[in-house]
């Protein structure tokens, strides 16, 4: 017998992609832990579950060479078992069983139940809301829905994930009251789409009293928007912004394109005039606020036209935030119908293009703030610095606050004021006041 199977089974956790995805790991972990089982996420085990992305093809291939990587330490006797479980597994479970057969078992994204059960485990239904954070201890994701009702053409989300699905208010205000008394103190909303929270429940978009009850629980002190829809944008949410304290100014809303060509290819259901307005209306309404974005270039049939257009609105814009990728062409999308005709090293001369213009636009916003203050939450030491963030920046995605920690201390987890003294593009360094 081997001697490296008779160690004690410890669970290894690996998750890839997106924060929907650490949420997911963190029930998971959560759920074992109350199994007593030993867990740990991405750390040495000899049970080993892959929780993988399968949005676009760079997420696909790291999803697939990680499954790779195990599966040969498993046949070097390094570990005793691989299960894989999240959006590639659900995308592509047939494919990958013939692919890869000497992974234990694949699921899907919601076979939570039965994956437990592969690991010797029981679901717990009492746990709601009980999870295994892996995120620095002041913050957490709270994801408030599942599943994407939209039918934007390029997206295999709703393919992975299903119908939008809803969680009630009540569940979610004693998910963040327990977050709460762990010492979280910021909250990042997630869902595929946040905009749409409520209709599926209570008939009517209700973020704004989901916001609204959140805000209620003491020791959360910042409330963060991720994901939020431009299409029937509920406008109650910008009034509970402005009006509470805990609600950051700051909100993401991915964009995508804006000529009006490609934004009707896209399925997105709204138009250029439609789109700026929208945002006219959010400076008007909190002009505090730091707006995040995403773009695709790249689409099928995207002209220099198209491409010039989204240029020159960037330009405008001047967006705090924004993120940019190259299109990547999903099967059985409705995109796929289409000829995936701008090549790739267009594609990337593009997405280079659009990042430049939105560098020297962060660049010019960051000068401004030298000699401001800012509250700042200090979410990690790194080296010679300490690591904060202002309410205008989200963590792993943002600007980040530098703070020299061989002249100064400040305390991890906590709130500091901070003066701006020096910026870069992305980043912002200071000392506290």
């Amino acid at each position: 017998m081997r001697t490296k199977s008779l160690k004690k089974n410890k669970i290894n956790v690996v998750t890839l992609g997106c924060s929907k995805n650490v949420y997911d790991s963190e029930v998971l972990m959560g759920q074992l832990r109350a199994n007593n089982k030993e867990v740990a996420h991405e750390e040495e085990g000899n049970v080993v579950v892959i929780n993988t992305c399968g949005f676009i093809a760079n997420a696909k291939e790291e999803s697939v060479n990680t499954i790779l990587e195990y599966v040969q330490r498993k046949e070097a006797g390094d570990v005793d078992k691989v299960f894989v479980t999240g959006c590639l597994s659900e995308r592509y479970k047939p494919d990958l069983e013939k692919e890869i057969p000497n992974v234990d078992a694949y699921f899907g994204t919601t076979d939570l139940p039965n994956l437990l059960k592969a690991l010797g485990a029981d679901y717990k239904h009492e746990l709601i809301g009980e999870r295994l954070t892996t995120t620095p201890k002041n913050y957490a994701y709270l994801k408030i829905a599942e599943g994407c009702d939209r039918p934007c053409s390029f997206c295999a989300i709703p393919l992975m994930r299903g119908k939008h699905r809803s969680t009630p208010i009540e569940d979610l205000v004693k998910e963040a009251e327990k977050l709460a008394a762990n010492g979280v103190k910021e909250l990042i909303l997630i869902a595929q789409d946040l905009t749409y929270y409520g209709l599926d429940l209570y008939k009517k978009r209700n973020l704004a009293e989901l916001l609204q009850a959140l805000a209620q629980v003491e020791g959360i002190e910042w409330i963060r928007l991720h994901y939020a829809f431009p299409t029937g944008f509920p406008m109650d949410v910008l009034e509970v912004m402005r009006n509470e304290p805990k609600i950051c100014n700051y909100i993401d809303i991915p964009l995508q394109h804006i000529s009006d060509n490609i934004l009707k290819s896209m399925r997105r259901g709204t138009t250029q005039a439609k789109t700026t307005k929208l945002l006219q209306d959010f400076r008007a309404a909190v002009p505090e606020m730091a707006i995040r974005t995403t773009l695709i270039v790249g689409y099928p049939g995207e002209t220099k036209e198209d491409f010039e257009t989204l240029k020159q609105w960037v330009r405008d814009m001047r967006f705090e935030r924004l993120g940019c990728f190259t299109y990547s062409h999903e099967e059985n999308t409705h995109a796929y119908q289409l000829e995936d005709d701008v090549p790739e090293d267009v594609k990337q001369e593009r997405a280079n293009a659009i990042m430049e213009i939105q560098s020297q636009i962060s660049w010019e916003l960051n000068q401004e703030k030298i000699g401001k203050t800012f509250r700042c939450i200090i979410d990690r030491k790194e080296g010679n610095h300490f690591i904060g963030r202002t309410e205008f920046d989200s963590p792993d995605v943002d600007n980040e606050v530098l703070i020299d920690a061989t002249k100064h201390y400040v305390k991890i987890g906590d709130f500091t004021n901070i003066k701006i003294t020096d910026a870069s593009d992305y980043d912002l360094f200071g000392e506290p006041v």
